[in-house]
Order: C-alpha cells, then sequence, then structure tokens
C-alpha cells in the first residue's frame, strides 16, 4: 500500500557502502532547523567569527589549538546538527556523502579514535578511527542534498570544519571556503557525480565482454562499475504504443509546485495508494538505470585470458547498498567460471583455482551467506540468497577485465536483490496469444460461441490526480501499461474498452471518479484496474514486487485474480506478493463482472524503481496482464450474459 508515503527514490543517487552502515529498514526524514554560526558568513567562510552553539551542545574538546583531528563540538535543534571539527595545521580532508550519512577522510593529520551515539536529530552516531570519521544520519546524503559544509576561522585563530545536516538542506560541498578540502571529493554537481566518487558505491553499468576497455575502479572503489556503459543492448521497444494527450482536460490540474505537495483526500470508495502524498525525488543515476538487470545466457560462463599463474582465490569482497547486495570475485589468468541458479541462490563453480575453504553468514537481508568450498579441479562459491533466484530474477552478473597494468585478475561482480526482474525483451514466442473469434461455448455456456471477447482496462489517477510521483507518475506508467495491453490483446482479438486513454480524470471528485470506473465494468467480461505501489520512506525497502486485489463482488474474482497474479509474475519475473482481499476497493465492490486491481510495483523501492523505469519490464507486466485476460476469457472465468451490458463510457452516471 503507499498511503501516506515519501518516496526513497534518491536513495541510490548518493548511495555508498559505508563501513558504518545502521539498519536500512529504520530510517526517518526529520524536519530541518539549523543552529547558526554567529557573524557574517561569505561562501561558506566566515574570518574572525565567533562559532555560536545552540541550547543542548555538546563538546569534547575546547577551543585550543588542534593537533588531532576528531572529538567533533556539536549542536542541535528540532530537525537539524552541526557538528563542528577544529582543523589541525596541514590537515587536509575529503568529504564522501553516501546513502549512510558522510564519511570525513583525513590526510596529514592523526585521526584521534572515538565512539558515541546521537549528536543531534539529523547526526544519529559518530564513529572515527583509522583515517576516517563516520557521521551517522537518519536520511540518505548525495552529493548536494541533506547536509551542507563550510570552514570558519574562529576568534581564538582556530580553522574550522562546520557541517550543517538536515534532510531540507541543500549546498553539499559546494562552498568556495572548503580550503582544506582535497581536489575532486564530494562533488556538487549531481547525485550521479555523488555515485562516481563515493567509495565502494553501487553503479551497475550492463557487463563488459572479456576484451573491454571499461572496468572497475580499484584503489578506493573495488566495486564501482563504470559510469558508461560498456556494452550496448537490444533496442528496448517490443511495443510502442502511440498516443496524445488532449489540449484541454475534464478536470483542471493544479500548479506542479502544489501536486508535488498536496495530498489527495482520502475517502472510503479509494483504491489502495489512492491517498499519497507527493514528493519527486531526484533522478537515478544513468548508469543505474540504465543497467541491463539481467544476465545473458552467453554470460553465464566465462574464461579469464592468460595462462596459469598464481592461482590462488582471495576472499570474495562484500558491499552492501540499500536493497541490494554485491560479491566480487578477482579470478586470476586462465580461471573460468559458470553460474548455475539454484533456487535457494547461486553456485558459482570457478576451475583452475584454488583457496581457502570458509565463508560468512548473516551477510546482508540479500545475502545469506556465502562459502569457498573444494570441487573438483576448482572452487565452488556458493551463494544462498534471502529469497529465490532464478535465471530470469533475483540476480544480475558483471565480468570486467583489469583495470589497469597493475595486476592481471579479471572481476566477476554479482549482485543479489529480491526486486530484480526479467529486463529482457520480449521474444516473439513469448508475445504468441492464440486469437479469439468469440468466447468458446462449454461449460452450460452455450451463448459465447456468439459473444465477442471483451475486457475493459482501468489505468488508475490521471488527470490532476498523479497518483504516487517518483522518478515517474504513477498516472502515466499506468497508462502506458495499459495501452501496451490493449495492443497485445486487440493482436489476439479481443476487444478492449479503457476507462481512459489520455491523461484526464473521469471524474474531479475521487469517489465519483472510483464509481464512474466501476460502473464501466459491466462494459466487458472482466475488469483490470491497473496501479503502482509505494511504502513510507521508513519501511520502503521491504514493499517490492507485484500483488493482485479482489473483492468479493463476483463468484469468479479469486480465480481471476489468481490467473491475473500468476500470469504477471511468469511473464515479468518480479517479486510475488501474492492475492490480497483485505481491504474494501471502490473499483472493485461494485463491480458486476470478475474485477482485479493490479499494482505492478513499488515507486518507493531503490530496485524496483528501476524495473519501472525499463522499457522492457512495461511491456512484460502488459503481456502477463494480456495473458491473464486471455487465459481467463479462454477458460470460462468471465461474467455471464446477464452481468454485460454493452459498451457504456458515454452512459456512466454518478
Amino acid at each position: 500500500m503507499k498511503s501516506r508515503a515519501l518516496f526513497l527514490s534518491t536513495l541510490l543517487g548518493g548511495v555508498g557502502w559505508a563501513s558504518a552502515q545502521t539498519d536500512p529498514f529504520q530510517r526517518t526524514a526529520p524536519v530541518s532547523v539549523l543552529p547558526v554560526l554567529s557573524g557574517s558568513e561569505s561562501a561558506g567562510v566566515a574570518p574572525a567569527a565567533e562559532l555560536t552553539l545552540a541550547q543542548g551542545q555538546t563538546s569534547s574538546t575546547p577551543a585550543t589549538p588542534a593537533t588531532t583531528f576528531g572529538a567533533p563540538r556539536s549542536s542541535g535543534q528540532p530537525g537539524g546538527t552541526r557538528v563542528v571539527f577544529d582543523l589541525p595545521q596541514g590537515a587536509r580532508y575529503a568529504l564522501v556523502p553516501s546513502y549512510t550519512g558522510l564519511t570525513v577522510r583525513v590526510e596529514g593529520a592523526t585521526v584521534q579514535p572515538g565512539s558515541q551515539g546521537a549528536l543531534g536529530e539529523a547526526v544519529t552516531s559518530y564513529r572515527a578511527g583509522g583515517s576516517q570519521v563516520t557521521l551517522t544520519t537518519p536520511y540518505p546524503l548525495n552529493a548536494v542534498s541533506g547536509w551542507k559544509a563550510s570552514e570558519a576561522t574562529i576568534a581564538s585563530g582556530t580553522r574550522v570544519l562546520i557541517l550543517d545536516f538536515g534532510p531540507a538542506l541543500q549546498g553539499g560541498a559546494a562552498g568556495s571556503g572548503l580550503q582544506a578540502m582535497l581536489p575532486g571529493s564530494a562533488p556538487a554537481s549531481s547525485s550521479m557525480a555523488a555515485a562516481q566518487t563515493a567509495p565502494l558505491a553501487l553503479a551497475a553499468a550492463p557487463m563488459a565482454r572479456a576484451g573491454g576497455t571499461q572496468a572497475l575502479g580499484r584503489s578506493n572503489s573495488p566495486y564501482q562499475l563504470p559510469a558508461t556503459p560498456v556494452r550496448q543492448t537490444e533496442a528496448p521497444l517490443v511495443v510502442t504504443p502511440r498516443y496524445t494527450t488532449p489540449a484541454a482536460a475534464p478536470t483542471p490540474a493544479p500548479a506542479p509546485a502544489a501536486v508535488a505537495r498536496a495530498a489527495i483526500p482520502a475517502t472510503p470508495a479509494e483504491a489502495p495508494g489512492d491517498s499519497v502524498v507527493h514528493a519527486v525525488p531526484e533522478a537515478l543515476p544513468p548508469e543505474l538505470a540504465n543497467a541491463s538487470g539481467y544476465t545473458d545466457a552467453s554470460d553465464l560462463s566465462g574464461r579469464v585470458p592468460g595462462q596459469t599463474g598464481n592461482n590462488t582465490l582471495t576472499q570474495p569482497r562484500v558491499g552492501k547498498s540499500p536493497g541490494m547486495t554485491r560479491v566480487v570475485v578477482d579470478l586470476p589468468p586462465g580461471a573460468s567460471y559458470q553460474i548455475m541458479p539454484q533456487g535457494s541462490g547461486l553456485n558459482v563453480q570457478i576451475s583452475g583455482v584454488r583457496a581457502q575453504a570458509g565463508g560468512e553468514s548473516s551477510v546482508s537481508p540479500e545475502l545469506k551467506s556465502w562459502a569457498y568450498r573444494a570441487s573438483g579441479g576448482g572452487i565452488s562459491l556458493s551463494l544462498s540468497t534471502g529469497s529465490a533466484a532464478t535465471a530470469a530474477r533475483g540476480w544480475r552478473a558483471f565480468f570486467l577485465p583489469p583495470s589497469d597494468g597493475s595486476t592481471d585478475r579479471y572481476r566477476l561482480a554479482i549482485d543479489v536483490a529480491p526486486a530484480l526482474a526479467n529486463l529482457r525483451p520480449i521474444t516473439n514466442p513469448e508475445r504468441n496469444l492464440s486469437r479469439l473469434a468469440s468466447l468458446p461455448s462449454g461449460g452450460g455456456l452455450a451463448y459465447a460461441s456468439a459473444v465477442k471477447p471483451r475486457v475493459v482496462l482501468d489505468p488508475g489517477h490521471g488527470g490532476s490526480d498523479p497518483g504516487a510521483v517518483g522518478q515517474i507518475q504513477e498516472k502515466k506508467l499506468v497508462l502506458d501499461v495499459a495501452l501496451r495491453t490493449r495492443q497485445f490483446l486487440n493482436a489476439a482479438g479481443i476487444d478492449v474498452v479503457m476507462t481512459r486513454d489520455r491523461d484526464v480524470a473521469l471524474n474531479a471528485n475521487k469517489a465519483t471518479d472510483l464509481r464512474m470506473r466501476a460502473n464501466m465494468g459491466s462494459a466487458g467480461q472482466a475488469f483490470v484496474s491497473i496501479h503502482a505501489n509505494a511504502m513510507p520512506a521508513s519501511t520502503a525497502l521491504r514493499g517490492f514486487g507485484i500483488e493482485t486485489w479482489y473483492n468479493a463482488n463476483h463468484r469468479l474474482s479469486p480465480a481471476f485474480a489468481t490467473i491475473m497474479q500468476k500470469n504477471m509474475v511468469d511473464a515479468s519475473g518480479a517479486f510475488s506478493r501474492g492475492i490480497k482481499n483485505q481491504q474494501s476497493l471502490g473499483v472493485l465492490r461494485t463491480n458486476r463482472v470478475p474485477a482485479a486491481l493490479v499494482e505492478v510495483g513499488f515507486l518507493s523501492h531503490p530496485v524496483d524503481s528501476i524495473n519501472l523505469m525499463n522499457q522492457n519490464y512495461v511491456d512484460r507486466v502488459a503481456l502477463g496482464i494480456a495473458k491473464g485476460v486471455h487465459e481467463s476469457l479462454r477458460t470460462g472465468v468471465h461474467a455471464a450474459p446477464s452481468e454485460v451490458v454493452g459498451l457504456m463510457p458515454t452512459a456512466v452516471t454518478d
């Protein structure tokens, strides 16, 4: 459900795999009201200014010349936190924003080890040691959002680094006064730039072949895939419906700013997700949004060029990102691999190598464990996943050459995520639906041989009601799905009645709009309402996949919903959330024909949102809906003649 959802589509825009990652399922976003720095500030610098901390400040370091970096002073007000570090002479730092907070990497000074809990509402923990400091935040950061850095010289003559945190704060490290910041850290241009520089960042691109030129970075980013795609995939669109938005809609649309902030009033008649608080997030990095999302059959196995030398495998490197875990194996020359999905996980058979037996358990929600075992002339790497892994879902792999001349090892990177779906283009055999010139007779339905098969498709929302708003708007996504579904069904001889075929609402009043859609169900032998799902930010990682709803409006609605769910999951490879009927829905409960409401994915999930923006996935969802309708009409799961009153879009009344 997507009631009161604040969307989490920025999760991967600035995602990093910080060593001090907190539980990603327990994240909330406070309102930002920041403490202030007294004195005039210009471009983030306030020479000779006094640093003023608000009430509730904490200070573990006096204002004396610093010799080590750490032990910050902090102040907070509801919604914001300021953290101040003294800068030792000669100290330099890099600022690395990520999903879990901000990492400060220090050069030229010793970092004072330390660990403590919350420094304020916007900084939930502090850890320091080695050469870096980690500040954990309860909301994701990217290069420009959620934080701001500046430097100042206070009255004592000490130079300080000032870090302000708050979910509504903008700026990042864009200030020109950051004299001690290392060049090239914390880019402020875009979330994509943040993903390119953040250590251990999850920025996935299509796989390179053995002779490719793009590679994983190796110095500070052993898991980072190239920002530029290294292999062109097939043209993604198989079915491309064309439609034109009318010049004037029946109901006036509010200004874009109002749409982005306003909540649609809830009424008892609404379907799941019709009461939504809209939040327009930043776009995902192109290299992630455009990733293939699946592994071709030809990439299930491969071989590293060269002659066998040092064939000892090191332990896999594991990186965790919200909703996804990556495992990277460095393969020596002469080694070969074969990936075999096994339902409960993946088995990677690596030949021509040796390794010490071992493993790790409870790695992440996506990866239960990994283990090395001797197997024949090599090593078997077993990956036990948190959900089913098949040839078309739950994982993807990337095989990449060395990044430079410093190593001869290729990298096999495997992502595991239950939300990864089948993004392959649809093949001709998959799209074949037998033609239904009329409903088949039998089962006591002698009339059926003369009845033209017809279904009503209801793209949810429309007009001034955008539905869920993430990287894309729900109203546009579900209309696209419905139009593609209509093409598949028309090709099979099935008539389609659309409750809307453009960006309009049936009525400005939500309850009336829903009743009108339900009334149109009797124009066909079955009714399908198409929606996209979402969850609140605090639980967004728990929501992914496809689900189907039904009400007790018709004796065949449970069977119809079951057929729809099965076909959509089979065609799309999406995670199945099953059949649901716990809620009475306005578009279903008064329908006179078998009816179902399908939720085709979650706009609020960092991986599922990638699925929903992929044209191949949209095609596959549409094909799944079409196959479900086709099977239902072909097997007698449809309305009787007395329940079908004919085409009635223009005759609908409130």
